[in-house]
């Protein structure tokens, strides 16, 4: 099939057997599927579509679900995609991706492509399967720019590309540059990950303001996963597996938002409240707030993903250099908020193929953050301290 393509509508409804909430399996092809990295949009702002990747034709391309019909519609149709590097425009009307060795946007309604950016022999990506080895790329909120890390020899190059006039630059060259993210409140900030050991950097689109904007605690601390919080201009960052943390980008000043144990933790469009998967042990996908002041965590769904990554289990391992691992990230639920807080959506290969799985939530729990008062059916609150 190539671009163009439309599928019948694949969803299916449950429940979760515990939270009582009802979950909507979108894809159900015997292939991988999963959605963008988590702090990456899946939706537009509209809730027209919802982008994902499939492997349904022998290769990872991209689709988008129709919400009105259901139907599920192929976007690309490439041999070289670079499929974690998916990010669509607010609007919904273009896709931003890499391939081979360049920069590329479909149009999601006449299915042209056009090439933005030629990196010529770059390499795109580092090895691996981890951090900057996923290729994730970021778009800021007005649709205008486009960040890309492409590596090249021993460094990485941050390409800034104008969408509206295709002007390329380089703003920074250094050893790693990893999970790109635009602040969602100012088209200047981008938010990016150095080195395992020394994570959280942002910089402004010019290069020049590029600086560290936090450093561990002591050797064994585990920064991951960070993502700005919207409206606050702070970046939340989990502290494996003690908690999530907020710094604010303009004093620099840090606190604990929870210590329930979150593994991936994405705030919603509000900025108040965030949902999270778990690890070692699973405790499935939880939301929590972020003014809670305290380490509570509400159920919402099990996953019942496999979640591949033997090493989190452990210590912090990347001291004294890269580590192998396996960690195929279609296996991580890498929950998210919809754009009008009203669904979760996650990847999960509990059905032995990775599938789409989205959860509805109540009107008391998706109009407000996590409160004191919800209590999910047969689960509701969890307390740390394990």
């Amino acid at each position: 099939m190539s671009a163009g393509a439309c599928y019948p509508a694949e969803a299916v409804w449950s429940r979760d057997p515990v939270s009582g909430l009802a979950i909507r399996q979108i894809t159900r092809h015997a292939s991988i599927h999963h959605h963008p990295f988590f702090f990456v949009p899946a939706y537009d702002r509209a809730m027209h579509r919802l982008f994902f990747i499939s492997w349904r034709t022998g290769t990872p391309q991209i689709f988008f679900e129709d919400r009105a019909t259901g139907q599920l519609v192929q976007v690309t149709d490439r041999p070289d995609l670079a499929e974690w590097s998916l990010i669509a425009s607010p609007d919904g009307r273009h896709v931003y991706y890499t391939a081979g060795a360049a920069a590329w946007c479909t149009d999601v309604e006449t299915f042209a492509e056009t090439q933005l950016a030629d990196f010529g022999v770059a390499e795109m990506r580092e090895k691996g399967m981890v951090g900057a080895a996923m290729g994730t790329t970021a778009l800021s909120a007005s649709g205008r720019w486009w960040a890309i890390p492409v590596r090249s020899g021993p460094v990485t190059r941050f390409v800034l590309v104008d969408t509206q006039t295709g002007a390329t630059s380089v703003i920074i060259e250094r050893d790693t540059i990893g999970h790109p993210q635009f602040c969602p409140d100012d088209d200047d900030l981008i938010l990016y990950a150095g080195p395992l050991t020394d994570r959280v950097w942002i910089t402004d689109r010019s290069g020049r303001g590029n600086r560290r904007l936090y450093a561990r605690e002591d050797r064994m601390q585990w920064v991951t996963h960070e993502v700005w919080v919207p409206g606050t201009k702070s970046v939340s960052f989990v502290d494996w597996p003690r908690g999530t943390r907020l710094i604010d980008s303009t004093t620099g000043q840090a606190r604990w938002i929870t210590r329930f144990p979150a593994w991936h933790a994405a705030p919603d469009d509000s900025g108040r409240k965030f949902v999270c998967d778990s690890n070692f042990p699973d405790r499935g996908i939880h939301i929590f707030a972020q003014e809670q002041g305290e380490s509570a965590a509400y159920f919402v769904a099990a996953s019942n993903a496999s979640s591949e990554g033997a090493h989190w289990a452990g210590p912090f391992p990347y001291n004294d250099g890269p580590v192998e691992v396996q960690a195929r990230q279609h296996t991580h639920p890498h929950p998210r908020f919809s754009p009008d807080g009203r669904h979760i959506l996650f990847t999960s290969d509990k059905a032995g193929f990775a599938q789409l799985y989205e959860v509805t939530l109540p009107d008391e729990l998706s109009a407000s953050p996590a409160n004191q008062q919800y209590q999910s059916p047969g689960a509701g609150r969890t307390d740390c301290g394990f």
